[in-house]
């Protein structure tokens, strides 16, 4: 298999078409669902340089609807994962790029460049921020904090997510809200936060960033207690143990019989 190294690399170049200004931003399904131009570019950039690293390989990304499944190797890709950060200039935002080999991530990058932080991991080979060895802390649910949102996209979920939210806080020390599910799984990993909730997220959100969680010694879930899916969206639930991610499960579980969509 390529290196991390040299999916890295490419990663890094991508950056470079992340402007500080002078791009376009479009709505997509609606107001709060932000493309830019940038996002575009990013994109078109990493599916042709992947293509070349890896010829044969197939491609599942967030924009333009790309979708080349009938390979054995697929990229999975958000260009930039926290879209109305970078359109509004916040620095919460990241290229996510993961590897899957027969429905298995088996490498993942996340870079977050106004953030200085880049997250890399190789299935079985650990996870590392900036070239150094990351871990989950050992907080307990008491004292864990909580990355979540009230579903952006699809604000028919919010009472419900407020309604599970509410009562995770009621347990947990606080929460917080990054707005890029890709940096907050990652913020997971590298022992600043413990805990994770969203309602409906796809996969290009968070393939990259579950490989890097779990190689850093955290687990991650969907509502029916497997890994998310690769394919389709998911409600993601991930924690530093898997005493926490059993917990955010069962509180879950409480307010949905089912999933709702």
């Amino acid at each position: 298999m390529i290196s991390i190294e040299s999916i890295t690399a490419v990663v890094k170049e991508a950056a470079g078409l992340m402007k500080r200004d002078g791009f376009a931003v479009m709505q997509k399904d609606s107001a709060a669902n932000l493309v830019t131009s940038s996002d575009i570019a990013v994109q078109h950039f990493l599916t042709e340089r992947l293509s070349v690293l890896l010829p044969g390989s197939g491609f599942l990304c967030e924009e333009e609807d790309v979708k080349e499944l009938s390979h054995e190797y697929v990229w999975i890709i958000d260009p930039i994962d926290g879209t109305a950060n970078y359109a509004r200039g916040i620095a919460d935002c990241a290229i996510s790029v993961a590897l899957e080999r027969a429905g298995e991530v088996v490498a993942g990058v996340v870079y977050s460049p106004w953030r200085g932080e880049l997250y890399t991991a190789e299935k079985g080979r650990g996870a590392c921020c900036n070239g150094l060895p990351i871990h989950v802390a050992g907080r307990d649910f008491r004292d864990g904090i909580i990355c979540t949102a009230m579903s952006t996209y699809r604000k028919e979920f919010a009472k419900a997510c407020s309604d599970i939210i509410f009562d995770i806080f009621m347990e947990c020390n606080d929460f917080r809200r990054y707005g890029s599910a890709a940096i907050e799984l990652c913020l997971i990993a590298a022992g600043y936060a413990d805990m994770y909730f969203e309602m409906r997220l796809h996969p290009w959100d968070y393939a990259a960033a579950s490989l890097i969680l779990r190689e850093a010694g955290g687990c991650i879930c969907d509502f029916d207690g497997a890994h998310p899916s690769l394919r389709k969206a998911s409600l993601v639930l991930a924690a530093n143990s898997e005493e926490n991610l059993s917990r955010l499960l069962g509180n879950v579980r409480n307010h949905l019989p089912a999933l709702p969509y």
